[in-house]
């Protein structure tokens, strides 16, 4: 199945005109890592969870480009889509439902390692000044990576606020 995922994203690539680049293809059964949360550095299974529910096979896909850029996009936005976009291609062609984490010259690697980063220092910086920190808007994956990376500290509160685009982090000392 590794071969055959490789073969047709690089297709898929050579269509888009990105021919120069190196995929590397890894896959997952669903049991030992969590689809995404997997991929984010979080292996701890929930029981009910959704991948738990179905089963879903994970397939990990890291390109590696010399102009990675135009497909990063700001934010990382354009990966996001690119990420559907190429999960519903690769889910039509080989008629198997699997989830698709795609990173771009470890662009999400590195952006999850700077979220947990962010979390520990704001989550930090809210107690020793016990004031709270209001993280900078973002997408909800991002958002869960925070939640997530301070979920077992019992001297912070970690809360989302905002609607739509403005949504944020809030971290909180906690009142003990």
């Amino acid at each position: 199945m590794k071969n055959e995922i490789k073969k047709l994203i690089e297709g898929f690539l050579l269509k888009m005109t990105i021919g120069d680049a190196d995929v590397k293809v890894e896959t997952e059964d669903g049991q030992t890592k969590d689809g995404i949360l997997g991929f984010l550095g979080f292996s701890k299974k929930k029981e009910g969870s959704e991948s738990e529910k179905t089963n879903k096979k994970s397939v990990n896909v890291s390109l590696n480009l010399k102009e990675p850029r135009f497909l990063i996009g700001q934010n990382g936005q354009t990966l996001v889509s690119l990420q559907k976009i190429l999960g519903i291609f690769l889910n039509k062609k080989l008629k198997e439902n699997f989830y698709l984490n795609l990173d771009i010259n470890d662009y999400k690697k590195n952006k999850i390692n700077y979220l947990k980063k962010l979390a520990k220092d704001s989550a930090d910086e809210a107690v020793f000044t016990k004031e709270k920190q209001i993280l900078s808007p973002m997408p909800a994956y991002e958002r869960r990576i925070i939640h997530m990376e301070l979920s077992e500290r019992k001297d912070v509160v970690v809360k989302s606020q905002g609607e739509g685009f403005e949504r944020c982090v809030v971290i909180e000392p906690s009142i003990d």
